[in-house]
């Protein structure tokens, strides 16, 4: 049934039924005249008693009852193409669409679907569509349907100023048009025309109470200004209408994650990844969560989800690497840590990692030669950074462990003088030498600038 009445609300925005011929019944009606007017009345009401059942087949092949005269009826043929359109029968549409064109150049509806269509159709029909959009353009350059397509391809591109001209042009002709409202809304969100956007939401709002994506875009603007609760309230509205939408419910989790509450937040992810458990974002926000909460074991199986249903998220590998070192999986770890290397090769936490994890499996003489390939492709071989990787190749004796016990204390970036204090520490952790290895982890705690993950790691080792 719903998606009945969607097609109907298709055809009544097109503006097709009884668009061309009601007017004319209407007179034919007042001269007493029964004429084939009257047959295309009840056709129209005999075929929404059909779409009415959801039998799309079935109502396409009622046009098949028509007279040679009135299947010749553009405003007729024109709903027969709305319904080739939303059984999928692209071409069927199309070649129905280019004969009306050809007998009306001008007919701005035939235009309009053809825009559709392409659409539709996907890339393949780009250019169809790009002409057909010249042509509504050429001939009411205030278009709706035409300004609207425009509009999204430029949000698209993420050219949101020229975006929202063109839904602005669609609303002179159209200003109630829902998709016309929500995309200058949308653009003047992303503009941070804070005003605008409210505005625009709100009308949508008051034309149609049950506009879901409205308030959910109100919350947005709301939780901007940390008005969390009032963001709730709205992003609450929006799933009481469109209860099984994936975002609505991602948007609740990172309101009320932001109001402190952290079991409702597991909750509404935890409802988003039931319904698209394909997508990866909703485990990512998941185990952030898991993880702030030191439910490491959680936060290690969504990072691993993340990670499967999105290879190419490249963030997710560092935090999948460190999840998997505390839990001492550490061919995992190293397998993660790799990756993050693979995206990041001037990150020299990743290839020091790497050669933990080879060390702390056993495999000594992989981290050799994987360290041995790490300092070839260096530049810098005078750098602490440089020194520290051949130290773990090397795993002393020499004077190398003296050099960087002087050399770390003058680093003058905190960032790399704790990252190297990290290494300088589980380097002797690795060797079993626990009194070096916890006076590092201390200064490496004591340094109170959690701005690298290895000082997660420094406090791991310390509580062990």
């Amino acid at each position: 049934m719903r998606k009945t009445k969607r097609i109907i609300a298709i055809l009544l925005t097109a503006g097709i039924f009884f668009s061309g011929f009601a007017a004319e019944v209407k007179n034919e009606k007042a001269a007493e005249k029964k004429t084939s007017s009257n047959t295309k009345v009840e056709f129209v009401q005999n075929l929404q008693d059909i779409l009415e059942t959801g039998d799309l087949d079935k109502a396409i092949a009622y046009f098949d009852s028509l007279s040679a005269s009135d299947s010749q009826d553009a405003n007729l043929m024109l709903i027969k193409g709305s319904l080739l359109i939303s059984a999928g029968k692209i071409k069927e549409a199309s070649a129905l669409l280019n004969s009306l064109e050809e007998k009306d150049p001008s007919n701005i509806e035939v235009l309009e679907m053809k825009i559709i269509v392409a659409k539709a159709a996907g890339p393949k029909s780009l250019a169809e569509k790009k002409a057909a959009i010249s042509k509504v353009i050429a001939l009411d350059p205030n278009n709706a349907t035409a300004n609207i397509e425009l509009g999204q391809e430029q949000v698209l591109n993420h050219k949101y100023k020229t975006a929202r001209n063109y839904y602005k042009k669609a609303l002179i002709s159209a200003p109630e048009e829902p998709n016309a409202l929500f995309g200058y809304g949308q653009t003047s969100y992303y503009l941070n025309d804070i005003d605008e956007a409210k505005t625009a939401f709100k009308k949508m709002i008051a034309l149609n109470p049950n506009e879901a994506i409205a308030y959910q875009y109100l919350g947005k603007l709301e939780a901007e200004d940390e008005n969390y609760k009032n963001a709730l309230e709205y992003i609450n509205k929006a799933i009481q209408i469109e209860d099984d939408n994936y975002e609505f419910y991602m948007d609740l989790g990172q309101y009320l994650r932001y109001r402190g509450k952290f079991a409702d937040a597991e909750k509404a992810w935890t409802k988003a990844i039931s319904i698209n458990p394909d997508y990866f974002l909703a485990y990512t926000y998941r185990a952030g969560l898991y993880d702030e909460q030191n439910k490491f074991d959680l936060a290690l199986n969504d990072y691993r989800k993340v990670i499967e249903t999105n290879p190419d998220y490249y963030f997710a590998y560092e935090a999948l690497g460190i999840m998997a070192w505390y839990a001492k999986s550490y061919d995992e770890a190293r397998a993660a840590f790799e990756k993050a290397y693979g995206y990041n090769k001037k990150n020299i936490s990743y290839p020091l990692m790497i050669a933990a994890c080879y060390i702390k499996a056993g495999k000594l003489q992989k981290a050799k030669l994987f360290l041995e390939h790490v300092m070839k492709n260096m530049d810098d071989k005078k750098s602490v950074e440089f020194s520290m990787v051949r130290l773990y190749h090397d795993q002393g004796p020499g004077n190398a462990e003296n050099d960087l016990a002087l050399k770390i204390p003058k680093i003058d970036k905190t960032t790399t003088r704790g990252k190297m204090l990290y290494y300088f520490a589980l380097y002797y952790d690795l060797k079993g030498v626990e009194s070096l290895a916890s006076k590092y982890y201390t200064e490496v705690k004591n340094m109170q600038s959690p701005m690298f993950f290895e000082y997660r790691l420094a406090e791991w080792s310390l509580e062990k």
